[in-house]
């Protein structure tokens, strides 16, 4: 069992997901139950999923869990794309976020190789 809240990996989740709140805030009214909807849920699953595995009692429980946060930082990664496609928000908005994503993701990355040995 880890404390969750020491992770660096939490904690750099945890300030995507508030830019992501931060940006999102910023989405036309019409998109509050879409994409503004989707891309919190996705923001806000990866330092969930973080915190769940960090509190169950072996590494390969923890493990399963970096994996659901994986899929949930692809997932939103697309939805970044997809709101600049979209002009929802700049390019230099997007680019700063995906890069603090990428970050996450390549953390995410080393403790599911650490905790696969």
């Amino acid at each position: 069992m880890h404390n969750f809240q020491e992770l660096k990996i939490w904690q750099k989740a945890m300030d995507v997901a508030e830019q992501t709140y931060i940006l999102s805030a910023e989405f036309p009214k019409e998109e509050k139950f879409g994409l503004t909807s989707q891309i919190r849920r996705s923001a806000v699953s990866i330092p969930s999923n973080i915190a769940e595995g960090a509190g169950r009692n072996t590494n390969g429980e923890f493990r399963n869990f970096l994996g659901i946060a994986s899929g949930s930082s692809n997932e939103l990664f697309t939805q970044l794309i997809l709101s600049n496609r979209l002009h929802l928000i700049s390019e230099d908005k997007t680019q700063a976020l995906i890069k603090d994503l990428i970050e996450v993701q390549k953390m995410n990355y080393t403790l599911i190789k650490k905790f696969s040995k």
